[in-house]
């Protein structure tokens, strides 16, 4: 079994995210082609966010560090350290109150790698 140290992981990328002009930073934990279940870390420099977007399956985001707004709609939810959300099927961004850091877990539909 491979071992992955999620908070060296949120120390790299939020340092990446801060210097970067993007303010963010991605890297995939797990998944990717030929898997229905993908997880990816995203870290997010205060004050920066993911534009709208739809999902491409079922999701949920688990706030690893920091604080974010998840907008879907007219809905908001506020995450902290530890809290976990199912993402709604609706077009969404996210933005981060403060350098934050989660993990998007996905699954997708369909045949896998498609």
């Amino acid at each position: 079994m491979d071992t992955i140290p999620l908070q060296a992981q949120v120390e790299e990328h939020l340092a990446v995210a801060r210097k970067h002009s993007a303010g963010r930073s991605a890297h995939t934990l797990y998944g990717g082609q030929g898997n229905a279940l993908r997880q990816t870390l995203i870290a997010l420099a205060a004050g920066r966010r993911l534009g709208e977007h739809g999902s491409p399956g079922e999701a949920t985001l688990q706030v690893l560090r920091g604080t974010v707004r998840l907008h879907a709609g007219d809905d908001l939810w506020v995450g902290t350290t530890g809290d976990l959300v199912v993402i709604p099927a609706t077009r969404h961004d996210l933005e981060a109150v403060e350098d934050a850091a989660v993990l998007l877990t996905v699954a997708l539909h369909g045949v896998p790698g498609t």
